[in-house]
């Protein structure tokens, strides 16, 4: 990734922070937001080619009555 593009990217997240963090945290306290939901969208991202079969799969589970350990 070229510098300039990281800087836009950057310029970007920080402005999109500024527009609705604002009034909610403190301008040094974004990142205590921003990389929680980074690491939420990144785990997503990395998931989605197996979110159906996960879903069927306890949907079949659901109709079998089957349970987890947890309760």
């Amino acid at each position: 990734m070229e510098n300039g593009q990281l800087t836009w990217i950057t310029n970007f997240i920080w402005g999109i922070a500024d527009d609705v963090l604002r009034d909610l945290y403190v301008r040094g306290k974004y990142r205590d937001v921003i990389l929680p939901m980074t690491v939420i969208r990144r785990l997503d991202a990395v998931l989605e080619p197996t979110k159906q079969a996960v879903l069927e799969m306890r949907a079949f589970f659901n109709a079998e009555k089957v349970r987890s350990d947890k309760g």
